[in-house]
């Protein structure tokens, strides 16, 4: 397993992380959540990504690895549906970080998001001023945001976020240019979600009613060439060796396929040529594609 710097947080990082959506689900069985999530850190994976909104997953976390709390880093996002308090108020804020504690069974919290709001929540402060007392109080590590466009560039100007995460894939290349080279110049840490483009190749026509139907409309228009790779391979390599980019998150319920991605990392980087042939046609092709949230 790859190891990476996590920007100037002190943190280390596998190159792959594991998003722990699939896990909140409460149609998979307690005894495979369990064995799925250690077999996870057996694979040598140190980071893993929940959220408030991943149903069950924070509780399973803790559940099944408090006991090994110290083998891993531990990424959530807070914010909002907090009793009574207005979504991305300073009582919602905090109020989701000392939920996430109780529910994960640990007393830090390495990773704390605010999670896909808009650029003038941000700019209100309330929820950046929770984190930054949860750090104060040794509740939180590092102060993150997880979103995209223009409330992720905001994000980056106030130098009061200490990580950032994002889309970065083969459909969708806008932060690429425009975030990490700031982010990463920095100092902070960069997470890259939808390393597969939420695997739209799958689909033999657009998936209507989806939110990623938009990148199964890109891939028609970028016209890839995959060169006898298939879609899983070059699109996990394309992200996990894009610059700036410190660790890749993948979700599955299926630790065969964890595997398999682990083994497609460590492949390594494109051959510069295809890397720069992806990174050229979504640049020719691309009108006003942003970051998909």
């Amino acid at each position: 397993m790859e190891f990476r710097n996590f920007g100037n947080t002190g943190l280390k990082v596998s190159v792959i992380g594991f998003g722990a959506g699939h896990i909140g689900s409460s149609q998979m069985d307690e005894n495979t959540v369990g064995r799925l999530l250690n077999n996870v850190l057996d694979l040598g994976i140190n980071l893993i990504d929940t959220a408030r909104s991943y149903g069950e997953s924070e509780r399973r976390i803790g559940r099944h690895l408090s006991r090994r709390r110290h083998e891993f880093i531990l990424s959530t996002k807070v914010g909002y549906s907090f009793q009574n308090f207005p979504d991305w108020s300073f009582e919602s804020t905090m109020g989701t970080i000392n939920e996430a504690l109780e529910q994960l069974q640990t007393d830090y919290l390495d990773i704390v998001h605010l999670h896909s709001c808009e650029k003038w929540v941000l700019e209100q402060g309330h929820a950046i001023l929770a984190l930054e007392k949860a750090k104060d109080e040794g509740k939180v590590r590092v102060i993150a945001y997880s979103g995209e466009n223009d409330a992720l560039g905001y994000s980056i100007d106030t130098n009061r976020f200490e990580s950032i995460q994002c889309s970065v894939n083969v459909f969708d290349q806008l932060g690429i240019d425009r975030y990490l080279p700031q982010a990463s110049g920095s100092g902070m840490g960069i997470i890259a979600k939808r390393p597969m483009a939420n695997s739209v190749w799958r689909y033999q026509s657009r998936p209507d009613g989806h939110s990623h139907a938009e990148y199964w409309d890109r891939m028609q228009q970028l016209s890839i060439h995959i060169h006898g790779m298939d879609w899983k391979e070059l699109a996990l390599r394309f992200t996990a060796h894009t610059p700036f980019v410190d660790t890749v998150i993948t979700g599955t319920s299926n630790i065969k396929h964890l595997k398999e991605n682990i083994k497609i990392i460590a492949k390594g980087p494109l051959d510069p040529k295809e890397y720069s042939r992806i990174r050229s046609g979504f640049k020719e092709h691309q009108k006003n594609w942003n970051g998909l949230i």
